[in-house]
């Protein structure tokens, strides 16, 4: 359950850290006689009663920054932690139940302080996002000359999108809110990611942050050359799947075409693609990296939305290790207009099984922009 993007988990959180950092008062209201402080039977100096008023601060200052999802809470949450402690082993008779409290935002502040340091999946994306991106020559707008060569769909689809007359793509990032789920019959589980993707050397990069019984999960998709891994972890330390191979390698590789056609048209003039119209409505395009060539078929309406995206080199893995072949398309919806780019807003991700479709994906676009230079 989420409440205005906060799951309850973090809700439970925040209430904790304010009604703890709310309870130090008392201990600076029992030194300076501010009010009766029946609860607390030992004596508080007016120095230690400062310290009280510090340390609620502190909580208070913690309860703001992560509601403001500033990352750095963890810093000042360890600052009032250590401080709070201090002042309840002073006063341990009266005070000894706020230990509990103190625990229990110890936690989050242990995962927090983990997902900072370098190794952490979220700094690894960072870091492979930010040496990619640079500042770059004023790429020329694409023209009707550019995609003459494509087919009459492609080109209709190129028109649509409004892409003609714009730069042409090196680079988007993308922000998705959206659903997952493990397998066949599970729950849907809410997530939100975000992606940056490379033409002028291919590469993709995709974050993705969840939770699954209240337990914080992370996971990472790389994709540069033409090699793939996937590694997830729970609460930032415990890596659960790290695939790689060539079915991951041939799996992103149609990742990162399905991308272009949905996300970047623009890039859809790419020499690596060969087309063949099928019908008015539906094309076939190869798509070549280097020694891996992936094969879809892509469906069009008449307004020349591209609606569906489907291929057969695409393999499903519930951990990393098994990998299956099956048939897997995104239907695609909810056109919207981007800074005068129209893309699909709404698609999903299925997976065509023997036991019958297992729409495993559903993803809402939230932001996008083209032709980064610095990281966002």
């Amino acid at each position: 359950m989420e409440v205005q993007g906060y799951s309850m988990l973090k809700i439970i959180f925040l209430m904790i850290v304010l009604l703890h950092g709310l309870i130090h008062l008392m201990g600076f209201a029992k030194a300076f006689h501010f009010a009766e402080m029946s609860q607390l039977t030992q004596p508080i100096s007016k120095m230690s009663g400062i310290l009280w008023l510090i340390t609620s601060i502190l909580f208070i200052t913690v309860f703001l920054l992560f509601l403001l999802k500033q990352n750095y809470w963890w810093i000042i949450a360890v600052a009032a932690i250590l401080l709070s402690q201090s002042l309840i082993v002073q006063n341990w008779r009266d005070a000894k139940f706020g230990t509990i409290l103190n625990s229990a935002i110890l936690l989050p502040v242990i995962i927090a302080f983990i997902g900072a340091l370098p190794s952490s999946l979220a700094n690894i994306y960072k870091a492979e996002v930010q040496k990619r991106l640079a500042p770059m020559y004023t790429l020329p707008d694409l023209t009707e000359t550019d995609i003459k060569h494509l087919p009459d769909t492609v080109q209709k689809y190129l028109r649509y999108t409004g892409a003609i007359g714009k730069p042409k793509v090196n680079n988007f990032r993308l922000e998705f809110r959206g659903e997952m789920k493990q397998k066949m019959g599970a729950k849907w589980m809410n997530i939100s990611s975000e992606q940056y993707n490379f033409y002028d050397d291919y590469a993709r990069f995709f974050y993705i942050k969840s939770s699954l019984y209240g337990i914080p999960f992370d996971g990472l998709h790389k994709y540069v050359g033409n090699k793939a891994t996937m590694q997830i972890k729970v609460a930032s330390l415990f890596e659960v799947v790290h695939a790689k191979g060539k079915e991951m390698d041939l799996s992103d590789t149609v990742t990162l075409f399905n991308d272009m056609c949905v996300f970047a048209p623009a890039a859809l003039i790419d020499k690596n693609i060969q087309w063949e119209q099928v019908d008015p409505l539906i094309v076939k395009a190869t798509f070549t990296n280097t020694d891996i060539s992936i094969t879809a078929m892509l469906t069009f309406n008449e307004k020349g939305e591209l609606i569906n995206f489907i291929s057969d080199d695409r393999y499903y893995s519930e951990n990393g290790e098994k990998f299956m072949n099956y048939k897997w398309s995104t239907p695609l919806s909810g056109y919207k207009d981007f800074n005068g780019r129209k893309i699909s807003t709404y698609g999903e991700a299925i997976w065509h099984t023997p036991e019958g479709e297992f729409a495993y994906a559903r993803f809402d676009v939230k932001e996008i922009e083209y032709n980064l230079e610095d990281y966002k």
